[in-house]
């Protein structure tokens, strides 16, 4: 089942693309998130649209605290914003007893 998006949500959204931008700004950082997603390097454009795939852009810089911190300078945003956003797009917890 699909999760409706609220306006959280798609601030969340937006700022996984800032971090996205971020990433591919930098061709290292770009090689290593593609390379931990499994991601072809075309596809990225077509994923930007799906909220999974940026609940794992932030996955990814939250894996890495300096990365995360550097990130966050250069966004100009606190890391716990990134961090916020990143627990808003997780996938739903999964009910066993549903």
């Amino acid at each position: 089942m699909k999760r409706k998006l609220d306006h959280s949500d798609a601030a969340s959204e937006r700022l996984a693309v800032d971090v996205l931008g971020w990433l591919a700004a930098d061709e290292d950082r770009l090689f290593r998130f593609v390379a931990a997603s499994g991601l072809a390097p075309g596809t990225l454009r077509e994923s930007m649209h799906d909220p999974s795939f940026l609940g794992a852009v932030l996955d990814h810089v939250m894996g890495d605290e300096p990365s995360l911190l550097a990130c966050a300078e250069a966004l100009g945003v606190k890391p716990e914003r990134i961090a916020s956003a990143w627990q808003r797009l997780q996938p739903p917890p999964f009910d066993e007893g549903g």
